[in-house]
């Protein structure tokens, strides 16, 4: 087989598994926790070899290799240098269960089968191979922004998101920034010459407290997704996941500045989604000229704070159910709605949401503004 086209006759159709190890920076345990995995697989049975590791001179992580089956690298001469690429052909004409590959963020040498290393685990994983992989945050598409406007470092190789959502299982290997900058004293990252600058470049305490942050949010947006497909999901009674998607309900457009304003400050804090609820009586095209002016107003604020606006028909159900109905279908964990207005009092024992929600809603927080709040 030869270049990234391949022959598709020979590609079973069952593809194989992908294991993501995930950490915020260089030297969190990544390959140390890959080849420990990869030991206790071939305890258990299954076969495993090793198709390309990187150890930076750690003799803790070289000592874990334990006599796992290495697959010998291509050796490839390029501008007078031979650098080392992971042999793809060899893997794939080996037909092991797994295969660890190391530095997935890692431009391939030009003369390689392909140009990016996430492209060669694409490839084996299509011949119906396993892979334990293992990359730092700020290589992943999106999450790279974060990591650059952070750390005020460019990240050139980017692994794309599509990619991250063929993995079956993701990992965070997670150590404090404390724990992190004592390895890196201790020498256990980079040589005693590099130390000093490290500690007072990337790895300042700002930095690894920032990327651990991401690193944590990466598997957490993973395990609300796969919890949002599950189809297990009706049996889980309120929201699932760990992400916090806030719902401010607005219908009197003098107020609905106000209310936005403040679901939007939480959700800032929260790093979490905003929408905005409008509920009316029929359907959006019978209403009068005048009331859909009032919607668009209320769609405008809506965009004003980056919230999704939702329209809802009532359907003669009562507000606060149509509130519970939503927040369930939306995956709400916080609720913000204003205190009815002293006008209002003839609607409090009728169909007053507030009460409604306080007596009926379960499992998502409820924020009452106040009217003069």
């Amino acid at each position: 087989m030869n270049g990234e086209n391949g022959q598709a006759s020979k590609i079973p159709k069952k593809t194989g598994k992908l294991r993501l190890f995930i950490g915020a920076a260089p030297g969190v345990g990544k390959t140390y926790t890959m080849l420990r995995e990869a030991n206790a697989l071939r305890e258990r049975g299954v076969d495993i070899v090793i198709g390309y590791i990187e150890f930076h001179g750690r003799p803790d992580t070289a000592a874990q290799i334990n006599g796992l089956e290495i697959i010998p690298c291509l050796e490839i001469e390029f501008q007078g240098r031979v650098f080392q690429e992971i042999n793809v052909e060899a893997v794939i004409a080996r037909k092991p269960d797994v295969v660890v590959v190391d530095e997935l963020a890692h431009t391939n040498v030009p003369g390689s089968m392909h140009s990016k290393r996430y492209l060669d685990v694409e490839h084996i994983l299509d011949h119906g191979i396993d892979v334990l992989t293992a990359v730092n945050v700020q290589h992943i598409e999106g999450t790279h922004e974060d990591a650059e406007e952070l750390t005020r470092v460019k990240v050139r190789e980017i692994i794309p998101r599509s990619f991250v959502k063929r993995a079956s299982e993701i990992e965070v290997i997670d150590v404090t920034p404390e724990t992190l900058r004592q390895r890196l004293r201790d020498g256990s990252i980079y040589p005693a010459d590099k130390v000093n600058q490290a500690l007072n470049n990337f790895f300042r305490l700002t930095n690894l407290s920032g990327l651990r942050e991401l690193a944590l949010r990466e598997v957490a947006d993973d395990v609300d997704e796969r919890l949002q497909q599950s189809y297990d999901r009706s049996k889980i009674p309120g929201p699932v996941g760990a992400k916090e998607t806030i719902l401010v309900c607005v219908n009197y457009l003098e107020r609905s500045n106000k209310l936005i304003e403040k679901g939007s400050r939480m959700a800032a804090r929260m790093k979490s989604e905003l929408m905005v609820l409008t509920i009316i009586d029929g359907h959006e095209n019978d209403l009068s000229e005048k009331d859909k002016t009032w919607l668009d107003a209320l769609r405008s604020i809506s965009q004003k704070y980056e919230a999704r606006h939702i329209v809802e028909p009532r359907n003669d159900r009562k507000i606060g159910e149509v509130i519970m109905d939503v927040a369930q279908r939306l995956n709400i964990t916080q609720v913000v709605i204003g205190q009815p207005k002293a006008s209002q009092k003839w609607a409090f024992w009728r169909d007053n949401p507030v009460k409604y929600l306080l007596q009926n809603i379960k499992y998502v927080d409820l924020r009452i503004v106040g009217w003069k709040e």
